[in-house]
């Protein structure tokens, strides 16, 4: 199986890796050479990865086309390329939805919008997928967890809850920085709030198939110490906000 890669930001660094350690067989993998430093990077750990400034070039020798590029570029470049029916699509375009990418593309190929993030680069996180197909899906759940989505709307939600990736790695920036103003050291605070929270992270992930509210419940004692920061957060607002951002976002994808 040949792969390529029109757009060669973070998401496309993050899946060619994911790909490089796990058990896909591939002949080899083209990339485009619009962002020069990660294509010569993924070059350089990988012999079978073929760098090129011709999308079409990538597109007629590949079996599966991974479009990595924003909406603005996918809405400029994709009708004039040709894609051949045979091939398989996987778009990673946010607010490009499936109706536009077939008139985009003009072809019958099959397409697929996925969403892949940043940790698909070690083999973890979900990637949303619509429509079903199972080879795509047998595919992802090689470098991550598919989630296979029955309707394309649902798909923005998944889309508007990867915006909290920022703001998640802020909040363990602030309590870093808050135990380091208290007297500890930059290197035992941040190893000390990231091993935190991947804890409290796995045990979410051993207990997902159950209420998350019942980690909140299990979480807390009556007055103590979670208890107490949990209802101060939920007076000042601070989870209504969360989820009003969210719409915020949610709106601006549809």
């Amino acid at each position: 199986m040949k792969l390529g890669f029109i757009g060669t930001g973070e998401i496309t660094k993050a899946v060619v890796l994911g790909i490089t350690k796990s058990k896909i067989k591939y002949k080899k993998i083209l990339i485009s050479k619009r962002n020069n430093k990660i294509s010569s990077y993924l070059k350089k750990i990988n012999k079978k990865v073929i760098i090129s400034s011709d999308n079409q070039y990538i597109i007629d020798n590949s079996d599966w086309i991974f479009l990595a590029i924003t909406p603005t570029v996918g809405n400029k470049i994709l009708s004039k390329l040709k894609f051949n029916n045979n091939k398989i699509i996987i778009s990673f375009i946010s607010t490009i939805k499936l109706r536009d990418l077939k008139i985009l593309t003009n072809t019958n190929a099959k397409i697929v919008r996925a969403i892949p993030l940043p940790p698909i680069s070690i083999m973890k996180g979900p990637i949303p997928l619509f429509p079903k197909n199972k080879k795509v899906t047998k595919f992802f759940n090689n470098i991550g967890d598919s989630i296979e989505i029955n309707d394309e709307n649902s798909s923005f939600n998944f889309w508007a809850t990867s915006s909290l990736m920022a703001p998640y790695y802020e909040l363990l920036h602030e309590i870093s920085k808050w135990l380091q103003k208290k007297g500890l050291n930059k290197s035992h605070s941040q190893k000390y709030v990231v091993s935190l929270f991947s804890a409290l992270s796995d045990a979410a992930v051993l207990r997902s198939n159950k209420d998350l509210k019942l980690l909140v419940r299990t979480s807390q004692t009556p007055k103590g110490l979670n208890e107490q920061t949990l209802k101060f957060l939920k007076k000042k607002g601070f989870y209504k906000q969360l989820k009003f951002s969210l719409e915020k976002i949610l709106k601006r994808l549809k």
